[in-house]
């Protein structure tokens, strides 16, 4: 190397203008720039429907599969993320549109994915003629489905039970509204956040076989994709294929949490609320790389630039002794208006119900459902209350010990990714050589892909808890119990709730796949609401999938607004810090 460039190499950077860490990093910018040309470009190739697409189960496509199937994911993400901010917003801020979204988001969360494939499938297709276009965004719609619910809850949650101290402060310094959401609200809410975007990735990979194998107007389509992979193997029997499949999502896994996850926590740890920086902050190699490349470091600094320029044209423009500070109470007569409206929306769906119960499956066939429905109910309440058992006290630990949580954050994302349609072959051996009862040996399915949701959360919360109140505990000499029901429990009790919710939700959908099991031509079946959705979907009784999904509907709402919710204001009023 001559004198000249080792020179160049050993400028400060201001000087320099790139630096090695720059040269480093362009490899592999070209190189996400140039696969996420080629993916996108092949999701806009031209299809018709009749068309089949060819699908191989040889290893050597998995690489490409894999990218196909990590693409939607993200797409869907970003959406979701959209969605949530959204959501969240509008929800905890306007007590008017909280009574219509929370509902609303119970009623969503409760419609399983192939209830939104059905219905969203032909029209994509008819958006977007002559291409694959269409079928892709389907599956991207069914992704989201699987990653929004949570990181909504997560959100609304967090902005519900943002610290007084902190609401005082923001009041005193006459933020905005838009200058409350991003000082205050979303920092608050970031390290919960993060931690179920994560929960969000490996929700869509639990469900990424209904999402990529999708079937319409009697036609099967299977898109390029690990989901498509797995479908495939399992309809072929073949345990090896299964295997590579199993291998690729943790190689996927591993590189999105190296190159994406673990970043924004290392960076999401500026956000804690607490006056002590920890002296075991989690850490990220890629993110102290990228501190020290200057390109990097610039685009950041622009883009930190133009946020604080809308922080300031989207000001406050009077102080708090003008007359538009005062706090102006809502109007009663506009409250009766809408609770008016509210109850004729209620009351022209309910009359809607019941002429379509009447007319296309009779009171019989309800009531039949609703038995069903009660099984599954049973199910979803012991399988939550043993995970709560089991996670609460686990995820507690990882949080407290940011060490141990950057070692086992891959682990815990590739156990939750894992779809349970890869248990099936050792589930339907085992019961049928055992003559087991399918009623009781079915039902671990449910909680298998969601029970991850409350370790997450509960995660999220210990990890947020202040290392002050870590420091009073100890000094207090909190031990044993005491110590769980004075400190921890109430620290860690509104992120479990918020896993809670998405768990039990997540549990209704997943037991369409969990009681009614295919492996080749073997299929088992455990009564509940969920083998009763699958089998009406496999025979294409529309009349009586809609019934499923409605009664499933109903019970969600129920146990969210007389059990959930009711712990949601215990946790906003009591049990939070």
């Amino acid at each position: 190397m001559s004198k000249n460039t080792r020179e160049f190499f050993a400028r400060p950077a201001v000087e320099a203008g790139i630096n090695r860490w720059d040269w480093a990093l362009l490899p592999l910018v070209l190189a996400a720039l140039v696969l996420l040309g080629y993916g996108t470009a092949q999701m806009a190739r031209p299809f018709e429907m009749g068309d089949v697409l060819p699908l191989s189960l040889d290893p050597i496509q998995l690489p490409y599969y894999l990218l196909r199937t990590t693409l939607r994911m993200f797409m869907a993400l970003a959406a979701a993320l959209v969605f949530s901010g959204v959501f969240a917003v509008l929800a905890a801020k306007y007590r008017a549109a909280e009574r219509v979204l929370v509902p609303l988001l119970d009623i969503l969360q409760s419609i399983p994915i192939l209830g939104f494939l059905s219905i969203t499938v032909t029209g994509f297709i008819a958006l977007f003629p002559g291409n694959l276009l269409g079928v892709e965004c389907a599956a991207i719609f069914a992704i989201f489905t699987s990653q929004a619910w949570n990181m909504a809850f997560s959100l609304y949650q967090s902005l519900r039970n943002v610290p007084s101290e902190l609401q005082e402060a923001a009041r005193v310094f006459q933020l905005s509204g838009w200058q409350r959401f991003w000082r205050l609200e979303l920092p608050f809410a970031m390290p919960g956040l993060l931690w179920n975007m994560m929960m969000s990735m490996s929700g869509g990979w639990f469900f990424v076989v209904a999402s990529e194998a999708i079937t319409v107007s009697d036609q099967s389509i299977k898109l390029p994709g690990v989901g498509s992979y797995i479908a495939l193997a399992i309809e072929a029997r073949d345990l090896s294929a299964i295997g590579w499949a199993i291998g690729a999502m943790l190689v996927g896994i591993l590189l999105y949490d190296q190159l994406f996850f673990r970043p924004l926590v290392a960076w999401a740890d500026k956000f804690r609320f607490e006056e002590n920086s920890t002296d075991q902050a989690p850490q990220s190699w890629l993110l102290s790389w990228l501190r020290r490349t200057q390109g990097v470091q610039a685009v950041a600094g622009w883009a930190g630039r133009q946020l604080q320029r809308s922080l300031t044209l989207f000001r406050r423009r009077h102080d708090g002794t003008s007359a538009r500070a005062r706090p102006v109470p809502p109007s009663p007569l506009a409250r009766r208006a809408w609770d008016a409206l509210l109850l004729a929306a209620v009351m022209l769906a309910l009359w809607r119900l019941l002429r379509f119960v009447h007319a296309e499956v009779g009171w019989a066939e309800v009531g039949h459902v609703f038995l069903l429905g009660g099984y599954t109910l049973a199910r979803v309440l012991v399988l939550i209350a043993l995970a709560a058992l089991a996670w609460v006290p686990l995820g507690v630990w990882i949080g407290l010990n940011p060490r141990w949580a950057g070692r086992l954050q891959a682990v815990a994302q590739f156990l939750a990714a894992f779809p349970a349609n890869l248990l099936f072959p050792l589930v339907v051996l085992g019961i049928v050589h055992w003559h087991l009862d399918p009623d009781w040996w079915l039902s671990p399915l449910m909680i298998f892909g969601t029970q991850w949701y409350i370790l997450f959360n509960v995660i999220a919360g210990a990890s947020s808890i202040p290392g002050e109140l870590r420091f009073a505990a100890q000094n207090l000499g909190l031990r044993g119990w005491l110590r769980w029901r004075r400190f921890l429990l109430p620290a860690v009790f509104p992120s479990f709730v918020t896993g809670a919710i998405t768990a039990s939700g997540g549990s209704w959908n997943a037991s369409i796949v969990a009681e009614y099991v295919s492996w080749g031509d073997t299929t088992l079946r455990a009564q509940g609401l969920g083998s009763y959705i699958a089998e009406m979907t496999a025979r294409g009784d529309f009349p009586r999938i809609a019934l499923g999904i409605g009664v499933m509907c109903v019970f969600v709402m129920g146990l969210n607004h007389f059990v959930w919710r009711r712990l949601y204001r215990l946790a906003g009023e009591r049990l939070h810090f």
